[in-house]
């Protein structure tokens, strides 16, 4: 069990990772995931733990901090929350420049599970979207970059 800086939402029952740091835009993005229908696990803080199989990992919140989400220029709030969830996928928030338009696929190993990993600038109007997609990708088992797409860019720069 790992307890990590972080904060963790359910979309459609898969949870997501929201890593970063202080400041980076984990809480505005986590409030519009939930204001758009996701439910909270944590803010800020997150515990994660594998199962014996190392396959799954389960994101839970510290008690205290338990369905509490920090909103900016507001304080400290109860959010719809949920006790726990399955990490599905980590998205490492980072500034816009820094986010690749094409990036390669990554996973991040955390209690010892790997789990796929994206990055997205947090403040785009189109983050909440983005990461939905990305989400569904994984839930259906797709890469988040299909090799078809990989061939298809490189025929058209040989082109």
């Amino acid at each position: 069990m790992i307890r990590v800086h972080a904060t963790c939402v359910s979309v459609g029952g898969a949870g997501v990772l929201l890593r970063g740091p202080s400041g980076s835009g984990k809480s505005d993005l986590a409030l519009r995931l939930v204001d758009a229908g996701a439910l909270l696990v944590a803010d800020d803080q997150v515990v994660l733990a594998a199962d014996p199989t190392q396959t799954l990992l389960t994101a839970t919140a510290p008690e205290r901090l338990a369905g509490l989400i920090e909103v900016r220029g507001l304080g400290i709030l109860p959010a719809p929350a949920i006790p726990s969830a399955f990490v599905r996928l980590v998205v490492d928030l980072a500034d816009r420049d820094a986010v690749p338009r094409l990036p390669d696929p990554a996973a991040v190993t955390l209690a010892g599970v790997a789990v796929p990993r994206v990055a997205l600038w947090p403040f785009a109007a189109s983050a909440p979207a983005a990461l939905r997609l990305a989400l569904a990708a994984v839930a259906a088992g797709l890469p988040l970059v299909p090799a078809a797409f990989d061939e298809a860019a490189a025929d058209e720069v040989a082109a």
